[in-house]
């Protein structure tokens, strides 16, 4: 949910690096910034000196304008020094998209969890219950207008405008797993509800988290309900999964996709925890009488959504709301035209 949360958190770096330049942030590390097309405009790339090349932290939407940006930093930010690998730390287009165009460029390979390879491929060909027929089908069950459905069929297969070309082979890294890059050993920590198996990087010599999408500073993570598990409670696997980062040192400094680096990771699980907590209050209080979730999104977002933050949104009303009816907050039925909707029991 991308609402703003106040912040009373350590921000080391003010602003990010200019546009096609980079700033280092601890011994070895590179901060660089690539356009989005989105309403949340940016994405931050880390770049990790790793003996005599550079491991690459995602890589950016696959469209021009970053490809554009990569090109530039090939003969500045990189100098001499090739990359020798790519890791993604899940499968979303402003992380993955340049995955196989880097990984061609220099022969390198590409580390990442299985489950988010697998899920990039069903994504981008539109099986396994990922293609748009079935998450038209699903937000239809829980009441998305007819007019907003069209839009969305219209729109098609997005994944594919930001990942044209998708990895056939990767390296695979597991929960737990520590990575060595340069002289330094990187601890994956799993992360679940916003991907199906994000590996953010925690190097306690260095005292740095590269957090990836599980923990940004200014907004909340999107986890959303998609048709694979309709059922499913996203919510509560990104609650527990924000426990390991609250386990850090105080002091580390954490490197997150969005936003700027900051200090302060177990204040910003509380700030997480109390907002979600806050969201799901209200859906309760709003729930008299029984509703869908296209209708309880204004509930949670307070402020007109574009095409592509209506899509997002419909996906996080219903985490929300199963959340609830997992927990017995809520009751849950469903009309004989297959319309699903929530009510206080």
């Amino acid at each position: 949910m991308n609402a703003t949360i106040p912040s009373t958190l350590e921000f080391p770096f003010p602003a990010p690096p200019p546009r096609g330049e980079a700033r280092e942030v601890a011994p070895g590390i590179l901060w660089l910034r690539m356009p989005l097309p989105f309403a949340l405009d940016h994405i931050n790339l880390w770049l990790l000196a790793d003996g005599d090349g550079w491991t690459q932290i995602d890589c950016g939407y696959g469209d021009a304008p970053t490809r554009a940006l990569w090109n530039s930093h090939f003969s500045t930010t990189l100098g001499d020094r090739p990359l020798t690998r790519v890791l993604a730390t899940h499968y979303h287009p402003d992380h993955l998209g340049n995955a196989a165009w880097l990984s061609e460029r220099f022969g390198c390979a590409i580390a990442m969890p299985q489950s988010e390879y697998l899920t990039a491929h069903a994504v981008a060909n539109g099986h396994s219950g990922y293609g748009v027929a079935a998450i038209s089908g699903l937000f239809r069950a829980h009441g998305m207008t007819a007019e907003h459905l069209a839009a969305l069929e219209r729109r098609g297969n997005q994944y594919r405008r930001g990942v044209p070309e998708l990895p056939i082979s990767f390296l695979r890294i597991l929960a737990h797993d520590e990575i060595s890059i340069g002289l330094n050993r990187w601890r994956v920590i799993p992360g679940h509800g916003h991907s199906p198996e994000h590996a953010s990087l925690n190097c306690i010599s260095m005292n740095v988290c590269i957090s990836g999408d599980m923990l940004l500073p200014r907004i909340s993570t999107n986890v959303s309900v998609w048709p694979v598990e309709p059922d499913g409670d996203p919510l509560a696997r990104f609650l527990d999964s924000l426990g390991a980062f609250a386990d850090l040192a105080p002091d580390t400094l954490i490197l997150p996709s969005h936003g700027l680096p900051f200090v302060g990771a177990r204040t910003r699980v509380d700030q997480l925890r109390a907002h979600h907590e806050a969201r799901l209050a209200e859906l309760v209080a709003a729930a008299d009488e029984p509703h869908s979730a296209a209708e309880f999104v204004p509930v949670l977002f307070h402020r007109e959504l574009d095409l592509q933050q209506r899509f997002f949104a419909m996906g996080e009303a219903i985490a929300h709301l199963n959340h609830l009816w997992h927990a017995g907050r809520l009751a849950r039925h469903v009309a004989s035209d297959g319309t699903i909707r929530f009510v206080r029991p």
